[in-house]
């Protein structure tokens, strides 16, 4: 059965795959963006358009009315400006308050949503060294962690009025559209690619494809419910991850950038470079969830098959 959707943060990386995907399999998707005619070059004309300021709801709540689920993606890039405190500040409240408000708007619909997806990370955890993380485990302590909880303790608020809640804790995407993989693909081409930090770290990752596949799951499975784990049941290392994108782009994976030189780069975002999750999708694997892409190797040269 089709159903009506709303999606924020659409415009995104995975905004811009999933909406495609949802249009497809033939979903009625309204997009709640800041620019409508940014947002209509590049997802087109078979979407709904909504006009969104998270501190407005009064402007767009009507437009929740009769639909089946929302899809939450919309926050500050984490990777856009430097972490001056500003900033900080700026990616904590564009989570917080636009959830918040999502939620509230929900709460005063008559005739609810079912169902409210929020992205989340599996920065949530901190950095835990070779712990196994489970979406049992506890959250972290730095700043990443925190925005991560408040993130899902106002996600969670719908539960209190019937709506089914899903945070999705999601690894590093592996896309040739953007993201992570392209902004390591450079110092490669130029033979000087490798780990960034000691390559000790753990490196949870998720192809796109997959990724794009779980909300798509969790849509059509009611028993899913609260933090799920959204990287691939591989569990590889930095070091690995470096040797194995070398080895496809018959590089060379030996020039290791030193966690003082990252921060001398970007300054306290390296926290977020460094650290190390051992991320396991426990809950996907429990609920019988089929990774298409479960093997590093596999989702690299899938993603990067033209430049081999």
């Amino acid at each position: 059965m089709n159903k009506k959707i709303i999606v924020t943060g659409a415009t995104g990386l995975i905004g811009t795959q999933l909406c495609h995907a949802l249009i497809s399999r033939g979903d009625v998707v309204t997009v709640i963006t800041r620019n409508i005619e940014s947002a209509k070059k590049i997802l087109g004309d078979k979407l709904l358009y909504v006009k969104w300021d998270y501190n407005n709801p009064n402007e767009w709540t009507k437009h929740l009315e009769n639909k089946d689920t929302v899809i939450h993606l919309a926050g500050a890039n984490l990777s856009g400006k430097r972490w001056t405190e500003k900033y900080k500040k700026i990616i904590l409240e564009s989570r917080e308050l636009s959830t918040k408000n999502l939620v509230s708007a929900i709460r005063s619909t008559k005739n609810k949503v079912k169902l409210f997806i929020s992205s989340s990370g599996v920065s949530y955890y901190g950095s835990r060294g070779d712990d196994v993380l489970t979406e049992d485990s506890k959250p972290g302590d730095d700043f990443l962690a925190s925005v991560c909880n408040v993130w899902e303790r106002e996600t969670e608020n719908a539960n209190s009025f019937g709506v089914r809640t899903a945070m999705l804790r999601q690894g590093i995407v592996l896309s040739k559209e953007g993201g992570a993989l392209k902004k390591f693909l450079p110092p490669f081409h130029f033979f000087i690619g490798g780990s960034l930090g000691n390559g000790k770290q753990w490196f949870p990752w998720i192809h796109i494809h997959d990724l794009i596949a779980v909300y798509l799951f969790i849509l059509n499975n009611a028993e899913i419910s609260g933090p799920v784990n959204v990287v691939s049941p591989e569990n590889v290392k930095m070091s690995e991850f470096a040797k194995t994108l070398g080895r496809i782009l018959k590089r060379p994976a030996i020039f290791n950038v030193p966690e003082f030189a990252l921060r001398i780069l970007v300054g306290e975002v390296t926290s977020t470079i460094v650290s190390s999750q051992r991320v396991i999708p426990k809950k996907l694997i429990e609920h019988g969830f089929k990774f298409k892409f479960d093997k590093l190797e596999d989702a690299l040269k899938n993603l990067l098959g033209n430049n081999s």
